[in-house]
């Protein structure tokens, strides 16, 4: 397991690379054949499209995983450890209702899309939909397994505030500048 879900990033991150490397191709091919040559490859959009919600879809998967979303822990951060815990146990739970949410009604489009089809390449628009899907449960996986680290006091648990607790704590928060932010 320790070297499965290394590997699987590795291939994430693999994949988005190829899925930008095909956006950028096929868009600046497009860009100069109408510019230049006054014509144009009609499933190009279509290509570009489809690899753009795979590209958000699977970047979002490792922003989740690596920390890497927006968050405000500033509240969090100034609750007593026993509250910061119950308030991660919290916001787990209403993530794993949202992601279910998301799961749900990208499951809806997926079986709507085996019988839609694109305009120009005829493929299911399922293709698209499924990106939802494989985000939604990756997700859920995710946080999922936070929350049982949380809920068994496991020290990799991630808490949102507890480290900013913890720096204020020690006095060691260094000033934005220190830390490569803006002034």
């Amino acid at each position: 397991m320790k070297h499965l879900v290394p590997r699987a990033e590795r291939l994430v991150e693999w994949l988005m690379g190829l899925a930008l490397a095909i956006m950028v191709v096929l868009v600046f091919g497009n860009v100069v054949l109408r510019y230049v040559f006054n014509s144009g490859i009609a499933w190009a959009e279509e290509i570009s499209r489809l690899m753009f919600v795979w590209l958000i879809f699977l970047g979002a998967i490792l922003a989740l995983r690596r920390h890497a979303h927006l968050g405000v822990e500033l509240v969090q951060a100034m609750l007593p450890p026993t509250l910061r815990r119950a308030c991660a146990v919290v916001s787990h739970l209403l993530m794993l209702y949202g992601l279910w949410l998301f799961l749900d009604g990208s499951w809806t489009q997926t079986v709507i899309g085996m019988t839609t089809y694109s305009t120009v390449l005829g493929y299911p628009t399922a293709l698209m939909a499924g990106s939802g899907l494989l985000c939604a449960a990756s997700m859920m996986l995710i946080v999922g397994a936070n929350l049982w680290r949380i809920i068994r006091r496991d020290p990799r648990a991630m808490i949102p505030g507890e480290t900013a607790a913890a720096d204020a704590e020690a006095g060691t928060m260094m000033p934005v500048e220190a830390q490569g932010g803006a002034k």
